[in-house]
């Protein structure tokens, strides 16, 4: 005998063992796919955003790995490279003139205007400043001659055995005679007054480095 055929509409929720087979395993089926739904919606799903977050983390966390690899791997490089450079600068201040060359110095850069024709109305040196490595001598000066005297001047400084850096501080060139401050109109054998203040180096030696060094300690609390 055929079995009849059950519709939905006849089917008895209070009863569910009475059911057909097939309702019965179709039923299993749809509860166990929402049971699997609930458990992603409430419980993978959070695992999964958490996860996105860690694999961002690891990406950064990697970036800076390898971002800190670089730099280590050019450390050492690097140090040679600082260490030349602090040769090469010491090497470049051994080549200005010492604490026992610069009376001499400033003599000499005195004598060479003088020998270039330059007549010196002002030539004082003032009190050294110690920087860092090197010390400043500030010179107030006033000096008069034509152009080409003081081109020579310039000449003359340059050739000097040791390196003669000058630089100028509120400098002043005019016509001689000329309170206006304007150069006017200047020749070659205009007489011209330079006034104002220069300023020239000189490196400090092993004591002078290490006494600034023990200043500046004291100054901060600091054992050198």
């Amino acid at each position: 005998m055929s079995r009849k055929k059950v519709s939905l509409r006849e089917l008895d929720l209070n009863n569910v063992g009475a059911w057909p087979r097939e309702y019965r395993i179709g039923t299993c089926v749809v509860v166990g796919l929402l049971i699997f739904a609930l458990l992603w919606w409430g419980i993978t799903r959070d695992k999964g955003n958490e996860l996105r977050t860690l694999e961002d983390q690891e990406a950064t966390l990697r970036s800076d790995f390898e971002t800190k690899q670089g730099k280590a791997a050019n450390l050492e490089p690097l140090k040679q490279q600082l260490a030349q450079m602090e040769q090469q600068l010491q090497q470049m201040l051994r080549q200005l003139p010492s604490k026992t060359e610069m009376p001499d110095l400033i003599t000499d850069i005195s004598q060479t205007a003088i020998a270039t024709g330059i007549q010196n109305d002002l030539f004082r040196p003032g009190t050294e400043m110690p920087r860092e490595f090197y010390a400043e001598q500030p010179i107030a000066l006033r000096m008069v001659g034509t152009y080409h005297q003081f081109g020579a001047f310039v000449s003359g400084v340059a050739s000097l055995p040791r390196v003669v850096i000058m630089t100028m501080h509120d400098i002043s060139l005019k016509p001689r005679g000329d309170d206006s401050g304007g150069l006017g109109a200047i020749g070659p054998n205009s007489v011209l007054e330079l006034s104002g203040t220069v300023k020239t180096y000189r490196y400090l030696d092993e004591e002078e480095t290490a006494a600034q060094e023990q200043a500046a300690a004291a100054a901060t609390g600091e054992t050198p």
